[in-house]
């Protein structure tokens, strides 16, 4: 089968001192390589097709993919960015991996994605919205939420804008903090009541019925003063700063809510084939703080190809599983899985 790969590259290098880089949420060729060499152990032909307008003249102007394996982010800042790519296969009737381009827009605005699980009965930290960096305007909705508060970018993924300064426990903490984060990433701020508890998270793939693969608790090597934020600079040096343990260390009840919470977060956002869900553990309740629909596939640094390593599946296996579950959405014949099981 012939196999169409989106994706962003990155060209420049990324700075632990930069407030956020453009860049973060984009791949390394080395990651674009990988899959590549994975889709083709798979048996599969592959099409390098990358994003935007090169993306357009390969697709027009030469053979076209039979599916695509979508992992492009976009650019810019727009809460949109991420359903460019499957708008356009659509458009053409070419058929991607992972969620359609509504779940990808509703996802990527945190503001839009707590409604919809707060909607459906799911827990998610209280927050207000605030607006060009005008914390005055919100003044009032801000008075009923408890501190400390977190503040972090609308439109972003990958921690970016989610720093050290985004715990805060005072009103002028928040202010500057704001003013910070506004000036660059120009796009609304969200600030929540900060969750003091377990972060988790937890990897899904499969529709008929999408399966948690399982549930990973994410820790500091050396315990730190305070709160832990899994923030972009100890995500950037995540192999000195970070452990990874999965299954995760919490009770069976824990484990089972936090899975269910995973389920019913993806039936209410409309996701498909493969994502990945955060959650702040507390007092046994679980917190929605964000999905990630276009999940990192890094070999080397994917949370999700943790989650699949701790379970006995290899980045290849991985890959394949992904295909295999949207060629089945799509009615179309793919590989198996080393278990010879369909997802």
């Amino acid at each position: 089968m012939r196999i169409g790969l989106t994706y962003n590259v990155k060209t420049l290098s990324s700075s632990s001192e930069a407030v956020a880089d453009e860049e973060e949420e984009f791949d390394s060729p080395e990651t674009v390589a990988a899959l590549a060499a994975a889709i083709e152990r798979l048996g599969h032909e592959v099409l390098l097709l990358g994003d935007g307008e090169p993306m357009l003249r390969k697709l027009l102007d030469g053979p076209r993919p039979e599916l695509v394996l979508n992992i492009a982010e976009g650019r810019g800042a727009s809460r949109t960015r991420e359903s460019r790519v499957p708008a356009v296969l659509e458009m053409l009737g070419i058929p991607h991996t992972g969620s359609d381009p509504l779940t990808l827009a509703v996802t990527l605005d945190k503001d839009c994605g707590k409604r919809l699980v707060q909607a459906a009965g799911i827990r998610t930290a209280p927050w207000v919205l605030v607006e060009e960096g005008d914390v005055a305007a919100v003044e009032e909705r801000l008075s009923v939420l408890t501190w400390p508060l977190f503040v972090k970018p609308a439109f972003e993924g990958s921690s970016k804008g989610v720093l050290a300064k985004s715990l805060v426990h005072q009103r002028g903490e928040l202010d500057e903090t704001v003013a910070l984060l506004y000036r660059s990433c120009r796009q609304p701020l969200l600030v929540e009541e900060f969750i003091d508890g377990e972060e988790l998270t937890v990897g899904v793939v499969g529709n008929r019925p999408p399966k948690v693969l399982g549930v990973m608790r994410i820790l500091l090597k050396v315990a730190r003063a305070g709160p832990f934020v899994y923030n972009l600079e100890v995500k950037r040096e995540w192999e000195r700063y970070l452990h990874y343990e999965c299954p995760a260390k919490i009770s069976p009840a824990d484990t089972a809510t936090v899975e269910q919470a995973a389920l019913a977060c993806w039936r209410a956002l409309g996701c498909r084939d493969v994502a990945r869900f955060d959650y702040r553990l507390r007092a046994g309740v679980p917190y929605f703080l964000e999905v990630n629909p276009l999940p990192g596939l890094s070999p080397k640094s994917g949370d999700l190809v943790f989650i699949a390593r701790f379970n006995g599946i290899d980045h290849t296996e991985l890959i394949g599983r992904i295909i295999d579950t949207a060629l089945e959405r799509i009615g179309r014949e793919g590989g198996r899985t080393k278990e010879g099981d369909r997802l």
